[in-house]
């Protein structure tokens, strides 16, 4: 596998299982099990995270609910027909279960990819400063993830002059948030999005201007270690 495809969308996740797995597909005779990960911030509060692994990662008992899972892998989106529509839907999916849970930051995510569609720029009625952007991350196999993601105050600021088209690099964490969505005059739904909260990014033009590897070793290090950092959790 290409050396930049394979690190630039790397996730690791601490949390418990919060759902029992079940069975999601198969391809070339491999199954693949969805379940769902509480992962805490570090103000208290906690992330719900759609979760995919291969049953071959899967020994006995591992998966119950309760249990702790300690994970490498990347952020993934695939379309899912809805009602005749398609959705984008995003997981972290595995690629390897640490034997240890150690003493890190137990959500971190580094991509690297192309802006597809324009940033969004907007101020809260708090006058906080928000952008949201979609990044197109290249995977093996000629595909791509596109992973909705958000930046605050400076970064947004920033965000707000790239194009489409774009190269950038990002680390941060995953984040679920609760909206509601109207689907009647009468019928409103609550439902889940999932995306990439910034701590930093940057645009750049090659692999060499950003180290994508010394990143993500500095998010999942111990948390608490750079008031940057903690700001954003």
């Amino acid at each position: 596998m290409n050396y930049v495809t394979e690190k630039n969308n790397k996730v690791f996740i601490m949390g418990s299982i919060v759902s029992d797995a079940a069975f999601s597909h198969e391809v070339y005779g491999e199954g693949f099990y969805e379940f769902f990960v509480s992962v805490p911030r570090l103000s208290g509060q906690t992330d719900v995270l759609p979760v995919t692994i291969s049953e071959r990662l899967i020994a006995a008992g591992s998966l119950q609910q309760g249990s702790v899972i300690c994970a490498l892998g990347q952020f993934r989106s695939y379309n899912k027909l809805e009602n005749g529509k398609s959705r984008l839907m995003l997981t972290v999916f595995v690629r390897e279960l640490l034997a240890e849970a150690p003493s890190r930051n137990p959500n971190s995510i580094v991509l690297s990819g192309y802006i597809c569609k324009p940033p969004v720029y907007r101020t809260t009625p708090f006058n906080r400063e928000i952008a949201d952007l979609l990044v197109a991350v290249n995977r093996a196999y000629n595909k791509s993830d596109y992973i909705p993601c958000i930046a605050w105050g400076r970064n947004a600021r920033f965000v707000r002059g790239l194009n489409v088209g774009d190269k950038i690099a990002l680390s941060g964490r995953i984040q679920s948030r609760e909206y509601q969505k109207r689907l009647s005059e009468t019928e409103v739904k609550t439902m889940t999005a999932y995306e990439v909260s910034v701590s930093k990014l940057a645009a750049f033009d090659s692999a060499e201007e950003f180290d994508l590897d010394a990143e993500f070793e500095l998010y999942t290090a111990a948390p608490g270690t750079k008031k940057e950092d903690a700001a954003h959790f």
